[in-house]
């Protein structure tokens, strides 16, 4: 078994459970609030320009749901196309959230692929940093613009296993392995996981944890998937730290071929 204190700290806090999850792309709150209470998950992503968390008072706010004192919120600039549109997202959040400064930043580049404007990135996470915010930053699966964006001042670096929602999981396992290696922050995989095996894939590599949204919420049974995503994490973790077999190209015999009784 893991060990128990096994947890990883992000802006000062930590936490015990590696998966984060999104609240997009389900059929009602019911299912929003089944999943994820399956999920196990303590950190909450939500997009702010999709999601009402107060600013609009007449419609249902997703904090009654997922309420804060339970869960770490953590508001994300979902559909962001600039620099100046993400940060002004992340101070609205920070305004109905009674001060909290805990972000996740994307500046998208791209409608087709969603891949992220790196340069906008580094800009908006500049300027928020300056403004006091706890940047988690969404970014390709480059190992020198994670160096950049962690020694910059983000406090967690979340390489891209594959276009947003295309469920093709870890594309460039040997980048996001030598974005971990040289990382003083968490590392976390954000993006194109599309089930259990592909968690299990990036926690292996030794990632601290895994976002998701749409593997989970796209499953047929969700509360289901995100059941198995909590197992999968867990596995891939314990598989990490146990420290896997080298491969070999050729048999090895599981038992030894001296000393045998006849």
């Amino acid at each position: 078994m893991s060990d128990s204190k096994d947890t990883f700290r992000v802006a000062g806090r930590e936490y015990s459970s590696r998966l984060l999850v999104g609240t997009g792309k389900y059929r009602d709150m019911d299912e929003t609030r089944a999943a994820i209470e399956a999920s196990g998950a303590q950190i909450i992503t939500i997009a702010v320009r999709r999601t009402n968390i107060g600013q609009n008072a007449d419609e249902p706010n997703i904090l009654d749901v997922l309420p804060p004192d339970r869960f770490t919120i953590l508001p994300n600039t979902a559909g962001c196309y600039d620099q100046k549109t993400a940060v002004r997202t992340c101070r609205l959040a920070r305004e109905l959230l009674d001060g909290h400064n805990l972000v996740k930043l994307e500046v998208l580049g791209d409608e087709k692929t969603l891949f992220p404007d790196v340069i906008a990135t580094l800009k908006a996470a500049e300027e928020l940093i300056k403004d006091d915010f706890d940047v988690m930053v969404y970014t390709n699966d480059d190992p020198i613009v994670a160096r950049e964006l962690e020694a910059m001042g983000c406090v967690a670096v979340m390489p891209l296993a594959a276009p947003i929602g295309s469920g093709l999981g870890v594309r460039n396992p040997l980048n996001i392995r030598t974005i971990v290696e040289n990382a003083n922050v968490p590392i976390l995989v954000d993006a194109g996981v599309g089930t259990a095996s592909d968690a299990a894939v990036a926690m292996e590599l030794g990632c601290d944890g895994v976002l998701m949204n749409t593997a989970i919420a796209a499953a047929q049974n969700p509360a289901l998937m995100a059941s198995a995503m909590k197992k999968a994490i867990q596995a891939g973790r314990e598989a990490f730290l146990a420290g896997r077999m080298p491969a070999k190209r050729f048999a090895s015999a599981s038992s030894p071929a001296e000393g045998l009784f006849f």
